[in-house]
């Protein structure tokens, strides 16, 4: 039997060496990564535990990863300005308008109210890797002028809606230029309102729609326990007015549960055909699936600039709306990332439309105040209603005082405008 030259086996010890040495080396590795693991899990419970929370709670923090360096870009190619945080700065009330502003609700009027501190007006957004555009009221006037602006939506868009106009009028020396075309007042009410800016031949529009589609009677001989209806595939009688707009501004959602809905008596229908057992969520989806076939059918392709607000968080604590539940505690934002409120499922579903509309090529922008407006629990008027609301009355966390948190929704949507290079033809 022939044996190797000696300098195969030096060979074959070299080769074996190096063998042996990469498999230590990867042992190595592995026990570094598992001593690295287990270091950050203790800091990690180390921080829940300062926090009184359970570990396990983590995973259900939609915005725990929130916390961490953001810089993504947005699906208009510029800084998304969802998400970063609040910082006190003293000029910042005197930049906006005040409670003097004639457009705005008795309801959302927290100082004249009796509310006695005005630190909630202190804070500024600063999103996380880019600046947020000053709203230039000169500016959108004059790329407004000739058009039309439209919110549809619940009472919460009625509060974007004042604060839009609030903001706008800033810009106009002669307010009485400014006026409801049909001679409404701005007092609360079922229908719509369209404040002209007579200078600037243009409109601002509010559309009281909470959930966009039809709600109405149901069909002859359904059940007694249906009351009311909301047909799911058949967007309200009001959308014919939304047509040629120039942006619209959609926001709903808060009305899409069992007390707005089943509780009362009032299910889903599509067709003529009534649906007692259709979850809540799945009759908004279809919801806005019929808004999408709307903006598609309806809408310019370049005329027309669509946004879709987020849900707006409401801040009751120790109990519901009427069970006692209150949020006139707080002074100033929050500041534990672990007392946020998971994200509304909502958002899924306006997320998921809106990139369905997107492939069809429209301008769609998703306008998520959900993140900034979670933090602002002390932005509601609490118990400071309106002038003849009962002394016994719950108290409002889900609206907002103006000036106040709706303010910097605008300023989000004056800054997508502007990257939109948004100018009436």
């Amino acid at each position: 039997m022939d044996l190797p030259p000696s300098n195969s086996y030096q060979s074959i010890f070299d080769r074996n060496f190096h063998s042996f040495s990469f498999i230590l080396k990867a042992k190595f590795k592995y026990t570094l990564t598992l001593f690295l693991l287990l270091i950050s899990s203790v800091v990690v419970f180390i921080l829940l535990s300062s926090f009184e929370i359970e570990p396990e709670s983590l995973f259900r923090l939609s915005f725990w990863s929130q916390i961490l360096p953001n810089n993504k870009k947005s699906s208009v190619g510029v800084c998304d300005y969802s998400y970063g945080k609040w910082v006190r700065d003293e000029s910042y009330p005197r930049q906006s308008y005040d409670e003097n502003c004639p457009f705005l609700d008795p309801g959302f009027q927290c100082r004249r109210n009796g509310r006695e501190d005005g630190e909630y007006l202190k804070w500024r957004w600063q999103p996380q890797g880019c600046d947020l555009p000053r709203f230039n009221a000169s500016d959108l006037l004059e790329h407004s002028r000739n058009g039309r602006i439209v919110f549809a939506g619940d009472s919460i868009g009625r509060n974007q809606w004042e604060s839009f106009v609030c903001m706008l009028a800033q810009a106009v020396p002669n307010k009485s230029t400014i006026y409801e075309e049909n001679g409404k007042p701005i007092t609360k009410h079922k229908g719509f309102l369209s404040m002209r800016f007579q200078e600037y031949n243009m409109t601002v529009e509010y559309y009281r729609v909470p959930f966009l589609v039809v709600i109405g009677r149901p069909p002859q001989n359904s059940s007694q326990e249906v009351q009311r209806t909301i047909r799911v595939d058949e967007l309200h009688w009001f959308s014919r007015k939304w047509i040629g707009a120039n942006v619209l501004i959609f926001n709903d959602g808060h009305w899409w549960n069992e007390d707005k809905t089943s509780k009362m008596g009032i299910y889903f229908q599509e067709g003529g055909k009534i649906n007692t057992t259709m979850d809540v969520m799945e009759a908004f989806r279809r919801s806005l699936q019929t808004l999408k076939s709307w903006v598609i059918k309806n809408l310019d392709r370049e005329r027309s600039h669509t946004f879709f607000r987020s849900y707006s968080p409401v801040h009751y604590r120790n109990g519901t709306w009427n069970k006692g539940g209150f949020c006139d505690r707080e002074r100033e934002p929050e500041t534990i990332y672990t007392r946020l409120g998971a994200e509304a499922l909502n958002n899924h579903f306006i997320s998921d439309v809106i990139k369905q509309m997107r492939n069809e090529n429209r301008k769609v922008q998703f306008l998520n105040i959900t993140y900034l407006t979670e933090f602002r629990s002390d932005g509601h008027p609490s118990f400071h209603r309106e002038p003849g609301t009962p002394t016994n009355a719950p108290q409002d966390c889900s609206h907002w005082c103006l000036p106040g948190v709706p303010d910097t929704w605008n300023e989000l949507l004056y800054a997508y405008l502007l990257s939109m290079e948004f100018k009436t033809k």
